[in-house]
């Protein structure tokens, strides 16, 4: 196809979020939009580019004493009747319009015209964020080519409605299991109900207490959740098996060993068996690069609620924050939308923290 990111869309970037949302990109289908990034940059005298799968990557080389990143996700979840794009007033609707095509079009729309910023810059153009991490292209880079992710400071252009989300929660899924002994329901009592031995795995997740903690002025608060139970083995049955999937979200002073430790102590005499852990990242708002940035943002920064790869470029020890023009609560909404008054601006701040004096 005709590439649809011509120079008068790359320097506008209204023009360039919808440009970047009527391609569609449901994760694992992203070559067609990387192929239009990468023919972009490419053209570009003052970057170097380079591919890895359907990731994009450029940097510029200008001898600054620092380097900061900008790092934008490519991929969509599935589309939900919202594809291609629409206009209302000044709302943009469609799929990834908010998560986050209007954040990674303020680092496409930057590579492109601001040829001598005032630090290096390394951008990137993603796979696959919005599945599971054996697929994210900011992890398949950091496995082949972990010096392109090196830098002083990183932003990840995540959906913060333009406000600075400082570090995010780390995650953690598990299953809570409980057992009984099989019997036919008419004779249930000689059987031992682990569907009803399950009532006190709920009762301890709707008593519990989510913690709040403030760092470095940002408040986040813990959950911890049953997201999924299973159980049952027919209709006249005692059941003798049952899992509760639990969720928990944690906040990033505490460890992923730390929350596990937590996570066991509160089902305390249950099987639990951790699947899946992704540890948090720390506000990271001492860095100079991120401390000139929140005076261009001009407004207090706050804690992120959920989780995003700012925490892989924490565990780097590379300070990152999330910031965006969308509203992280439309992400994934089959009414996504972001408002073009609010891309115009977080562009304007961006430019102006990277733009020389």
């Amino acid at each position: 196809m005709e590439n649809p990111l011509t120079p008068e869309v790359l320097a506008d970037p209204v023009q360039l979020t919808r440009a970047l949302v009527d391609i569609e990109s449901v994760s694992l289908n992203e070559k067609a939009i990387a192929d239009c990034v990468e023919e972009v940059l490419r053209g570009v005298p003052h970057l170097t580019t380079h591919r890895h799968g359907n990731t994009v990557m450029a940097r510029t080389d200008l001898g600054r004493s620092q380097r900061v990143v900008l790092a934008g996700h490519l991929d969509t979840v599935p589309l939900n009747n919202n594809f291609p794009s629409t206009m209302r007033g000044d709302l943009m609707y469609g799929c990834g319009t908010s998560d986050m095509k209007s954040g990674t079009a303020y680092a496409l729309h930057l590579a492109v015209t601001l040829p001598e910023p005032r630090y290096d810059v390394t951008y990137f153009f993603y796979e696959a964020e919005e599945i599971e991490s054996r697929y994210n292209g900011l992890n398949l880079v950091a496995q082949a080519f972990p010096e392109w992710l090196q830098a002083d400071f990183a932003v990840l252009l995540e959906p913060t409605y333009g406000i600075v989300e400082a570090g995010c929660q780390g995650t953690m899924r598990s299953v809570v299991t409980t057992t009984g002994v099989r019997a036919h329901s008419a004779r249930s009592w000689h059987g031992v109900n682990a569907i009803h031995a399950a009532g006190e795995v709920l009762r301890r997740l709707q008593t519990y207490e989510a913690r709040r903690v403030t760092i470095d002025g940002c408040d986040y608060r813990e959950g911890m959740n049953a997201v999924r139970i299973n159980g049952g083995v027919a209709g006249n049955v005692v059941p003798d098996h049952c899992e509760v999937e639990v969720n928990y979200r944690f906040a990033p002073d505490r460890t992923p060993a730390e929350a596990e430790a937590h996570l066991r102590e509160v089902f305390d005499g249950f099987e639990v068996t951790v699947t899946d852990m992704a540890a948090g990242a720390a506000p990271g708002l001492e860095a100079a690069p991120a401390k000139e940035f929140l005076a261009a943002v001009g407004a207090a920064p706050i804690g992120k609620l959920g989780w995003t790869d700012v925490a892989r470029f924490a565990a780097m020890g590379i300070p990152a924050l999330n910031f965006g023009p969308g509203d992280p609560n439309l992400a994934h909404h089959p009414d996504e939308h972001v408002e073009i008054s609010k891309i115009r601006d977080g562009a304007a701040t961006l430019h102006r923290w990277l733009a020389p004096a």
